[in-house]
């Protein structure tokens, strides 16, 4: 931490990053988030959590003053007194979706595929079974034709013979970045997201609605998912030191685990300085 003063938006990823393995947040970790806004730092949590989870993203995050939501495709403004208000909602066409998913196959064999299709509180996950997927109480079993009856907020798929990081090298060479956004969260399937969606687009919502220059934004992050935000901002880019290997290569800096409150122990530090 070698830049400074301090910046002027603190963005950080949720799971693996801010939440701990047991999917709590520690009182410490809420405490100093508090102290940042308190400093007049605005604060976004930035999840790849659908708006389904808007309300856990919120208990998670409480100091938050803004939200990306889907790895980027919802942004939600939480300052405004009189209630959110959504600064960007996209979605993936499901006739894509579909185009996709076969190139997809031909490539590299058939495909286990989730949609995340609604933003009801809670609203479960659609699609083919997984016992890996880790959220069983929040799926629900439904066809191929059913799960693209409509647009979606993304797409998850996994193959039984690939790593999730080979089957993202290869659906990247598949499928173009003007069809969609491929990226994985660490939960072992890649996610199938909007053009242009991601977190660094999101934030950059955010950002322009500010005024804020990403040369003034500090981010946290753990996962592949979180790399456009550390390409993006320019202040700082921190990995917990359980981070994905690619994270960690273009980290500025590591802090400790988000089992030992790494983010809020890297902020206690800035905001003492």
């Amino acid at each position: 931490m070698t830049r400074p003063g301090l910046p002027k938006l603190i963005a950080t990823d949720l799971d693996g990053t801010l939440v701990r393995s047991d999917d709590t947040v520690s009182a410490y970790t809420h405490e100093v988030l508090d102290r940042v806004r308190a400093a007049g730092i605005p604060v976004v949590g930035a999840t790849g959590r659908g708006p389904r989870l808007t309300e856990l993203t919120r208990n998670d995050i409480r100091a938050a003053d803004f939200l990306v939501l889907a790895g980027g495709g919802r942004v939600v403004d939480q300052s405004d007194p009189t209630g959110p208000v959504v600064l960007r909602d996209e979605r993936l066409s499901s006739e894509v979706l579909a185009v996709l998913l076969t190139d997809l196959e031909a490539a590299v064999g058939p495909l286990t595929v989730m949609v995340e299709a609604s933003d009801e509180h809670e609203a479960p996950l659609w699609g083919d079974y997984h016992p890996a997927w880790p959220y069983q109480d929040a799926f629900e079993v439904r066809t191929r034709a059913e799960c693209l009856a409509g647009d979606v907020i993304k797409a998850f798929a996994r193959t039984a013979d690939h790593h999730v990081d080979e089957l993202l090298a290869a659906a990247r060479e598949v499928v173009p970045p003007q069809l969609a956004t491929l990226t994985q969260a660490g939960l072992g399937f890649i996610e199938i997201c909007p053009p242009g969606v991601d977190k660094a687009s999101g934030l950059s919502v955010i950002a322009q609605s500010l005024g804020v220059d990403p040369a003034d934004v500090l981010v946290f992050g753990d996962m592949p998912n979180d790399l456009p935000m550390f390409e993006w901002a320019g202040w700082g880019r921190v990995a917990v030191a359980n981070a994905h290997p690619s994270l960690r290569a273009v980290a500025d800096d590591v802090t400790l685990r988000n089992d030992d409150d790494g983010v809020a122990v890297y902020l206690d530090r800035l905001l003492s300085r």
